[in-house]
């Protein structure tokens, strides 16, 4: 089996990790079963391109008992957690990801597993689909559809379905509710602060926090950033968004102004230079800069190496740069998604909701054809992984008599 990792003799290590994780993925844990007996993806191979993570690996343990043929690679060089990477390679799962991999390596191990000439892929970020689109056209032919589990990756595809350039049909992981009301808010929420805590060691209460974006990720970390005692400001281009936030309890600037008032920004809007060259030019000496977004051309860096005199790592997370005018600014995770970065990404329950999405995406991609384009999987598998999820946390719902159901989808029963 090939494969390339760091160290195969960190296995043991990282099946402790992985099985601890487990215990907080019961959903998962439930859809593994089923798939262990019923075996829906027999034969089918799976190419992945994922933060290599405890979570990830119970995911990959899931497609292997449903029969697929899964590899993987890392969706990020700073995510990879090496002793997982061995974990699954001694599970007979073969994984191209090692911590901290170049640029050259990151696309050799692309290359990798789309060398395994896959039927299903499951992207976060969409650069394994965008490397099949402009690398190797050819090796698409096989492709049944793909699954993308980010908000950056679904804006990515999307864009590449409306130029009609998209090849194989996508499933939008992220855009079920289970999934980003879940992940998204929650997950990043809580572990954006916690990739900013280990690495700083700050303090949060009565910093000015400034989250630069308000969808789901910028909610998630708004509200826990003032739940934790910050003073919040929230920039936003989306005047509803905008609004929203105001309603939230935070303050809404342009980040013109909010750059000379922070003293932590964190970047989520998964677009380009959310933080420019004229923004950190204002800010205050000591500001502390990080992404959570999922690329780090959230902010430009590119700029900020030509703006600093000297640059210099205080901590293993934290570069500071040293600008002509006199101030510093420190860069958290080389503008990496901080959480993973620093941090361990998500909580295993929150990503047991995510790749349960995941998984029975594949099955749903193994046993439907697809039109071209980018979809979202049904409402009934949402329910479906709410209900396992509730009912894992001990917690009961309602549901409707047929004499309310038969209220609500009619017309002429009125007051």
């Amino acid at each position: 089996m090939k494969y390339d990792i760091k160290d195969i003799n960190l296995a043991s290590q990282g099946k402790k990790k992985a099985e601890w994780a487990a215990r907080e993925m019961p959903v998962l844990a439930l859809i593994k079963d089923r798939f262990e007996k019923e075996k829906p993806l027999e034969g089918t191979k799976i190419s992945g391109c994922l933060h290599v993570t405890s979570e990830t690996a119970n995911l990959a343990l899931t497609l292997k008992a449903a029969g697929a043929d899964f590899t993987l690679c890392a969706s990020n060089p700073l995510s990879t957690q090496d002793d997982i990477a061995a974990y699954l390679v001694s599970e007979g799962i073969p994984v191209y990801a090692i911590n901290g991999e170049d640029n050259d390596s990151y696309y050799s191990h692309i290359n990798a597993v789309v060398e395994e000439k896959p039927n299903i892929t499951i992207d976060d970020g969409a650069d394994l689909v965008a490397f099949l689109h402009q690398d190797k056209p050819e090796l698409m032919s096989e492709i049944i559809g793909g699954m993308e589990e980010t908000t950056t990756g679904v804006i990515r595809l999307k864009a590449l379905a409306n130029e009609k350039k998209l090849k194989y049909p996508i499933i939008a992981a992220n855009d079920s509710q289970t999934k980003h009301m879940f992940d998204n808010r929650y997950g990043t929420g809580q572990s954006t602060l916690d990739g900013i805590i280990r690495a700083t060691n700050m303090l949060i209460s009565g910093k000015t926090f400034v989250i630069i974006g308000y969808g789901w990720c910028g909610r998630g970390l708004a509200s826990r950033a003032k739940g934790m005692g910050a003073q919040t400001i929230v920039c936003e281009v989306d005047p509803v968004k905008a609004l929203e936030a105001v309603m939230d309890g935070h303050q809404v600037m342009k980040i013109e102004e909010a750059a000379k008032e922070g003293d932590i920004f964190v970047t989520l809007t998964g677009g380009l230079h959310a933080i420019g060259k004229n923004h950190m030019e204002s800010m205050k000496d000591g500001a502390i800069v990080a992404n959570s977004g999922h690329f780090n051309v959230e902010i430009d860096l590119e700029s900020l190496e030509e703006m600093a005199e000297t640059k210099s790592k205080l901590r293993p997370f934290v570069d500071e740069y040293a600008l002509e005018n006199g101030k510093k600014i420190c860069v958290l995770g080389e503008g990496r998604l901080i959480n993973l970065a620093a941090a361990e990404g998500h909580p295993p329950s929150v990503m047991d909701m995510s790749f349960a999405n995941q998984a029975l995406g594949c099955e749903f991609l193994k046993k439907n054809s697809l039109e071209l384009g980018v979809h979202v999987l049904s409402k009934e598998i949402d329910n479906q992984i709410a209900s396992l999820k509730l009912e894992a946390m001990k917690m009961n719902y309602d549901s409707l008599t047929a004499e309310q159901e038969k209220y609500l989808n009619s017309w002429n029963m009125g007051t």
